[in-house]
């Protein structure tokens, strides 16, 4: 890949952050759902976000530079393709809530103790780990109800990208409040899910599952995938973002586990955000994976590569991977 030559490529980089902000304050104050109302001019926009006309102009003028939105010859701004379909409350692809509630409202803070984590001194008070962060109730509640809108999307393409029908059993080791489990199961009536979480994630997703009129399918065991038992002669198991967090030197005994806890010709499946062997990117997996390290100090950064290794050496057949989120995360699976 190319390297950076100027001081704008790094200026780029370090003045990142910023974009980022403008983006999470455009979702607090609703902008792309009123654009997806009517195209606005800036007054129409301050009127509709409630703020002083030169405030929104200072926002749009971000938004524009970033590509999140246009404005024609008339002044009238108008959502890019992009805003209009994953940043519109309701829209079908909509995730704005995940950005604006986890990646904003908690990680964004969280990566003020990369530093710390980086050298393995974050002092005992700090979250080191998703086993802590999940035990207060509140930071669970908020964690969890973001990442579970965050999930369905990719919960329908692994729906779509992988053949359940001859599954009864299915698995979700640290699925959190059920996104996976849910639509699985959605697709293939005959499918029966157990969910695997901390005690405070697994309670709000038994709301998720009652809302769903899945309660006969899907159970939930609280606890800490790493400690707790697993049910055994499983169809389906599946892992979605645990390789990132965990400690990495538990990766190996976990998928050891899985294949004990398949029955024979049962699948495992590996979703999450891994790099390529070569190290190159993609260039938001990588990101994800250093930005765990901030409440995830030993996690290991895992390309796909060592990802097959890890299933084949504890006796997985058929090993295959491929891209599932674009750019972002690989899906890699085997056969017991």
């Amino acid at each position: 890949m190319d390297l950076l030559e100027t001081a704008e490529d790094v200026s780029d980089i370090a003045f990142g952050f910023m974009g980022s902000k403008a983006l999470f304050t455009a979702i607090h104050f609703d902008l792309f759902t009123h654009l997806d109302e009517q195209p606005l001019t800036i007054e129409g926009a301050a009127k509709a976000m409630g703020l002083h006309p030169d405030r929104a102009t200072t926002l749009l003028t971000a938004l524009t530079t970033l590509g999140l939105v246009g404005v024609d010859e008339e002044g009238l701004y108008r959502n890019s393709p992009a805003a209009r379909s994953f940043l519109v409350k309701g829209a079908k692809y909509d995730f704005s809530d995940y950005l604006s509630q986890q990646v904003d409202r908690q990680m964004y803070g969280l990566l003020d103790q990369v530093d710390l984590a980086m050298a393995d001194k974050l002092p005992e008070d700090a979250i080191s780990s998703y086993a802590k962060w999940m035990s207060d109730p509140k930071a669970a509640k908020l964690y969890s109800d973001s990442q579970h809108a965050g999930s369905l999307g990719p919960a329908r393409t692994l729906a779509r990208g992988v053949d359940l029908s001859g599954a009864r059993t299915l698995l979700d080791v640290g699925g959190g409040t059920g996104a996976f489990a849910i639509t699985l199961c959605q697709a293939y009536p005959q499918l029966a899910a157990t969910v695997i979480d901390f005690p405070n994630v697994a309670r709000l997703g038994e709301e998720h599952v009652a809302e769903a009129q899945l309660c006969d399918r899907i159970r939930f065991v609280g606890g800490d995938l790493i400690k707790t038992d697993w049910p055994r002669n499983q169809d389906v198991i599946l892992m979605s973002y645990i390789f990132s967090s965990v400690p990495g030197e538990t990766l190996t005994g976990l998928v050891r586990r899985a294949r004990e806890s398949l029955a024979p010709g049962g699948r495992l499946l590996v979703h999450d955000f891994m790099v390529t062997p070569e190290r190159e990117g993609p260039k938001l997996a990588a990101l994800w994976q250093f930005q765990h390290t901030a409440f995830n100090p030993h996690a290991k950064s895992v390309d796909t590569e060592w990802a097959e290794q890890q299933l084949a050496q504890a006796g997985f057949s058929e090993i295959e991977c491929r891209p599932m989120i674009p750019g972002m995360t690989f899906l890699v699976t085997g056969v017991a």
